[in-house]
């Protein structure tokens, strides 16, 4: 009987690297993504892209309205997506999105059945992010085994992050081996129509500083 695994896909570099680990591992991947509200459908439209050239059983866009609370540049255009490093947690995090984001993602993979879930955070290039620690992911765990159907019969969901110790570049190299085209990603946080990154913003410093300590060619397309 084949596993089945749900994977949290952005349209970014991280979250297509995980895809193609869980494929790796057997998994029949389903991927959801989120329309909350973010400052551009660039990423919406490059994790579909994804999806199908990756050849997913079934990819999910789920729609929330994040615009409604704000609290980040990413949801609110009145708050300038920095492109300096200010250092702390930065005004591009928006609140409780991995809680909001994992929890539905849950349900989804109740309903199916499946074995594990899967999301690429990561605590070495995190950008400061609190909920892309090892010990969120811990406490989430723990709260969907006591959440769950499954869990309270015993056949606990396993979140899964393969990602969370690897630098940017060890996961583009991982991602190479597995034949990840990352042409196809966007990773920029504010990305113009068509899917060019704007080369300065952090996400896009992480990008690139990453295909630069991996020594390998960045096909990322920029607007300047």
């Amino acid at each position: 009987m084949s596993k089945k695994a749900v994977v949290l896909v952005s349209g970014g570099l991280d979250s297509t690297t995980v895809l193609a680990i869980a494929q790796a591992q057997g998994y029949e991947c389903y991927t959801i993504s989120f329309d909350y509200g973010q400052r551009h459908r660039a990423e919406l439209e490059a994790a579909e892209r994804i999806a199908k050239a990756m050849g997913v059983v079934q990819h999910k866009v789920v729609k929330l309205d994040l615009r409604a609370i704000g609290g980040s540049a990413l949801t609110d255009e009145t708050i300038d997506v920095p492109e300096d490093d200010p250092g702390g947690i930065p005004v591009t995090y928006v609140p409780a999105r991995n809680t909001v984001f994992l929890s539905i993602a849950l349900g989804w993979a109740e309903v199916l059945g499946a074995e594990a879930m899967c999301i690429g955070v990561n605590a070495v290039d995190y950008s400061g992010y609190p909920d892309c620690r090892a010990e969120y992911i811990k406490a989430f765990q723990a709260m969907a085994n006591l959440a769950t159907k499954s869990g309270v019969e015993g056949r606990p969901l396993q979140i899964q992050t393969p990602l969370i110790d690897l630098t940017k570049a060890q996961i583009i190299h991982k991602g190479l081996a597995l034949g990840v085209d990352y042409g196809l990603t966007v990773s920029c946080y504010q990305a113009n129509n068509v899917g060019e990154a704007c080369g300065r913003c952090d996400s896009c410093r992480l990008r690139k500083n990453g295909f630069n300590d991996a020594n390998v060619p960045d096909p990322t397309i920029y607007a300047h």
